[in-house]
């Protein structure tokens, strides 16, 4: 099938469109865009910067693409967003350009949902098959990890990670990264259960559900440390990675600033 494009969108001759696009009314496309085949751009779309968009996206009515970042020291440089392939944009979502500070890049993943008004901030790196609701809002520099589900209204502070299959509650306000396979919620969030609905679904075993259980209970219930809790689990049995994984991401948040990893800005004197 050819491609489609309405007779008043504007799409600028440079870019580059697949085949089997479709463009809708109003739509704007810059000279510095790559759209892959069979994405679909209802009306009112706008796609800007140094933007490259994979295979088989939807994009619904309002959204913005590669607008710059929200920064008031970024300097009009020629940084980009990477957007993979079987993405949903509802309505109104925005995705801004990466900046000079970070790696130059916001990058999206594949097979994600992000639903009516979601902001994804310059720097952000999302994995795949990621569920974000109605009005979710990413800070700069924010990473998401796979198979992570947003509820409604979450705000995520600047440089914070959600890591693999946890769950944020709606209108929780995420100031430190989150475990991966936790349930978080609050003001601020913290961790309340382990996701074993997300973990059955995504079919981890049993077993795995047991230990992180387990290490949830000593971490935040017991709250017998970080170093008591992994002595207790590592030496009660065979070591699984999903715990590993839990630790790791532990030690790496405590490295950071405010329990944040990937923050490592100087702290004020």
């Amino acid at each position: 099938m050819s491609t489609s494009i309405a007779q008043t969108a504007v799409v600028d001759p440079r870019a580059k469109i697949g085949s089997n696009v479709r463009i809708g009314h109003f739509c704007v496309i810059g000279p510095d865009v790559t759209i892959g085949d069979n994405t679909r751009l209802e009306d009112h779309v706008v796609i800007t910067g140094v933007t490259s968009i994979g295979e088989e996206n939807h994009l619904f009515h309002g959204c913005v693409v590669g607008g710059h970042p929200q920064d008031t020291s970024y300097k009009n440089s020629p940084t980009r967003v990477e957007i993979g392939h079987g993405n949903t944009f509802r309505e109104n979502c925005t995705v801004n350009r990466g900046t000079e500070k970070d790696r130059g890049v916001t990058r999206i993943g594949d097979n994600n949902f992000l639903m009516i008004g979601t902001h994804v901030a310059h720097d952000c790196t999302l994995g795949d098959r990621i569920v974000i609701a109605n009005n979710g809002m990413l800070g700069g520099h924010v990473h998401v990890g796979n198979d992570v589900t947003l509820a409604g209204g979450v705000g995520v502070h600047h440089f914070a990670s959600i890591g693999q299959l946890s769950f944020v509650s709606s209108m929780s306000r995420v100031l430190h990264d989150v475990p991966p396979y936790m349930i978080v919620d609050g003001q601020p969030s913290k961790p309340r259960a382990v996701n074993a609905i997300g973990l059955k679904r995504h079919d981890y075993p049993e077993e795995d559900i047991k230990v992180l259980t387990r290490a949830h209970r000593l971490l935040y219930r017991s709250r017998v440390g970080v170093e008591a809790a992994r002595e207790e689990l590592m030496n009660s049995g065979p070591i699984r990675p999903v715990l590993k994984h839990l630790f790791d991401s532990i030690d790496h948040s405590s490295d950071g600033r405010h329990g944040r990893g990937r923050d490592r800005r100087r702290k004020a004197a």
